[in-house]
Parts: C-alpha cells; sequence; structure tokens
C-alpha cells in the first residue's frame, strides 16, 4: 500500500484508510471487527478514523487493535458527545470526550482529534479550538483537525488552526475542489476526504429509507436526469 506525508505532520499515511462510523452504526460484532481490522492493516493501511457519536464504534476499535497501536495512525472526532444529533462545543465537555475516547480506543494519546463539523460560527469564537490545543498541551493529541464542508470549512483552512482537513470529496460533492483544497494545500495541511463514493447512494434502484443517504440520491439523481436531457 502506497503511503504518502500528511501535509506538514511527521507521519506518513496511506492513501487509503479505513472509515469507522458503519461499523458503530451497524452495530458489527467484534469477530466482523476484528477481521475487518485486522485484514486492512495486514494489507497495508495504516489509518483509522472514527468519532466518539459512532456509537460503538471506538470501544470496537479499542477492544480489536488496541495491541496493534504502533501499526495505525488513529483520528477521531469530537463535538457530539450524545450522538449524531447533539451538540456541544464547550471546552469542558470536548476535554471530556477526548478524554473518553482514548479511554474507549485503550490508548494513551490520538494522532489527530477533529472537531466534528461544528459552524463558522462556533469556530470564530474561539473556545472550541482552544479545547483542542488544550488537549494537545497534556499530551492527548498530536495534530488538530477539521471535518466539516462549507464555508466553515474555509474559515478552519483560512484560520491557520488545524493541521488537517477532513471534508467530503465525491462524484456527488464537487465543491472543496475550489473552495479548500487548493487553500489546504498552499498551507501544506493535511486532507481526509470522506465520503468518497457518496455514501453509495447510488447502489438502491429507489430512494435510500435512510435520510442520511437522501442528499446524495438527490444529487445524483439530478446530475443522471441532465445527462440524459442532454443525450436526448
Amino acid at each position: 500500500m502506497e503511503t504518502r506525508p500528511f501535509g506538514h505532520t511527521d507521519m506518513q499515511v496511506s492513501v487509503l484508510g479505513f472509515g469507522g462510523s458503519e461499523i458503530g452504526y451497524e452495530n458489527a460484532s467484534k469477530e466482523t471487527v476484528q477481521l475487518l481490522l485486522n485484514s486492512a492493516l495486514d494489507a497495508g493501511l495504516n489509518v483509522i478514523d472514527t468519532a466518539e457519536c459512532y456509537e460503538g464504534s471506538e470501544k470496537l476499535i479499542g477492544d480489536t487493535v488496541a495491541e496493534r497501536r504502533n501499526d495505525y495512525h488513529l483520528f477521531t472526532k469530537c463535538g457530539h458527545p450524545r450522538g449524531i444529533g447533539s451538540e456541544d462545543w464547550s471546552p469542558a465537555s470536548l476535554l471530556d470526550s477526548i478524554e473518553r475516547s482514548l479511554r474507549r480506543l485503550k490508548t494513551d494519546r490520538l494522532d489527530l482529534i477533529q472537531l466534528h463539523s461544528c459552524s463558522e460560527s462556533i469556530l470564530r469564537k474561539g473556545d472550541a479550538i482552544a479545547a483542542l490545543q488544550t488537549a494537545r498541551e497534556k499530551g492527548f493529541v498530536r495534530y488538530l483537525g477539521y471535518s466539516g464542508d462549507g464555508q466553515a470549512a474555509r474559515y478552519a483552512v483560512e484560520c491557520g488552526a488545524f493541521d488537517a482537513l477532513q471534508t467530503s470529496i465525491n462524484i456527488a460533492d464537487q465543491e472543496p475542489l475550489e473552495l479548500t483544497l487548493p487553500l489546504a494545500r498552499e498551507k501544506q495541511m493535511g486532507v481526509i476526504a470522506k465520503r468518497p463514493i457518496a455514501n453509495a447512494a447510488w447502489k438502491e434502484q429507489h430512494k435510500p429509507i435512510d435520510s442520511y443517504h437522501h442528499a446524495y440520491w438527490d444529487r445524483l439523481s439530478a446530475a443522471i436526469s441532465g445527462v440524459l436531457s442532454t443525450a436526448e
């Protein structure tokens, strides 16, 4: 598996990484996760990315590959301590969340902690960023990141507080190609492409039941309709 520098950090990361959302949301068994993660690591992937709000994802990762901690870079996210739909950007909550993540993941350090899709106004206020900086000063984390899209992601790149940006890039998410990625590259930030297959919204013949996939289904449907109309 090819590796490359991750921005201006000292990490050499594999081109592909393991995203930990679905093992949590799908309530995967420990045996399944053990097979998935060990197979991924054996194949040369060396990044595992998860979040506090991916239900049992962090604990599953800690329970299955903590003994291989030196084989991978570990990324997680904070800001939704009670799951998707909840938000708490107060410094106390963010620091508590990071410490919980360390316990769940059975490690004493995170390679990257990311603010998980907070608004531009929260970023501009500065308290949430300061909490991540405190976590770094305490030795909990090595690098700081922002995970999100749109103008908030643009500000995260501009403000200079973050080492990395995780943003949606796929056939139905083209905005970052102009809005954030050129500047992130100029600033030598690490970049993580999330949702690279558009949540696989194209795999069904009908609109997905889960509303999480609806935005991509609608965009892809509109794009296909546009192509067909042009062809006619």
